[in-house]
């Protein structure tokens, strides 16, 4: 099948094509893939684009020389390639987060941690997780961003709720990346992992309060205004609910990008396109097709996937 092609030229599929075949047998998971996972990617990345991560810089689109930032000549600097439009007013920092499943009694649940208003996400309940951070990047790893997010989706983890994952446990789910002229710009590793053993303990800095809860739990409690979403959170609690356990949700075999552009339909209401979508390309929320598309409603946000 061809893959589907947006208006930004160098497709994402060159990126896995690239860094993808040394992470199959970490059994790639799309909890939303109807087709091909080709179909789904975003057409996008056609300009080198560079932005510092502590000593290191991070390349996005064909490798660049690395260089160094100001204050470290001399210093020993890795091109890491991450996802991002190009020549955005902003460039995205790498970050990654992880869902922590568990089978409860009424199904499969997961980790939901409520942010305080110091992290970027302040007052936000979402998945453990933040920044890639120069200690994340594992010598000898080249350019794949891919050992840097695990290794941070599992520092992160026990920094905010004192549970220890094994890197090689965690299994890529998607990748999500905002506009090119969101205020605030994360490109992020989604990963899932079955819960390891032991107590959750939170950080009371970043992390106020927790919850394992039902996929379906969450949506609910989000529509009933009783808890605040973001957008990577509520697709990915959709996807997530139509899971009966762990094992179904760890099972998938190939990721799926979500590179969101934003528009809005006849009543007014936010909706957020993503590749696959017949108004992708054009941000025409009427053109008829199949559709990918979450729907930001009042009060009830819809996800709408007709592919």
């Amino acid at each position: 099948m061809a893959p589907f092609l947006g208006e930004h030229g160098l497709l994402a599929h060159q990126w896995l094509q690239r860094f993808g075949r040394g992470h199959q047998r970490m059994g790639l998971a799309a909890w939303f893939l109807r087709s091909s996972c080709a179909h789904n990617v975003p057409a996008f990345l056609d300009a080198p684009t560079t932005t510092p991560l502590g000593s290191r810089w991070l390349t996005v689109g064909e490798p660049a020389a690395p260089r160094p930032r100001a204050g470290a000549v001399g210093s020993s600097l890795v091109a890491l390639h991450v996802i991002d439009h190009p020549n955005s007013p902003q460039p995205a920092h790498p970050a990654s987060t992880v869902l922590l499943l568990r089978d409860g009694p009424g199904g499969v649940e997961v980790l939901m941690i409520h942010r305080s208003s110091k992290t970027a996400f302040g007052g936000l309940w979402a998945f453990p997780g933040g920044r890639i951070e120069d200690e994340d990047v594992p010598d000898g790893t080249g350019e794949d961003p891919l050992p840097a997010a695990r290794r941070a989706a599992a520092r992160e983890t026990m920094e905010e709720v004192g549970l220890q994952l094994e890197e090689d446990s965690l299994v890529w789910i998607s990748h999500w990346l905002p506009p090119a002229n969101a205020p605030v710009r994360f490109s992020t590793w989604f990963f899932a992992a079955a819960a390891p053993a032991g107590l959750v303990a939170i950080d009371q800095d970043e992390v106020h309060d927790h919850r394992w809860m039902r996929p379906a739990d969450a949506l609910a409690s989000h529509h009933d205004g009783e808890i605040e979403l973001v957008t990577p959170t509520f697709v990915t609690l959709e996807g997530l609910a139509g899971c009966e356990n762990v094992a179904t949700a760890l099972a998938w075999e190939s990721p799926e990008f979500f590179a969101t552009r934003i528009a809005h339909n006849a009543s007014g209401a936010r909706v957020c396109l993503y590749a696959g979508d017949a108004g992708y390309d054009s941000g025409d929320c009427q053109q008829p097709g199949p559709r990918r598309r979450l729907v930001m409603g009042k009060p009830q946000w819809v996800w709408e996937d007709t592919r």
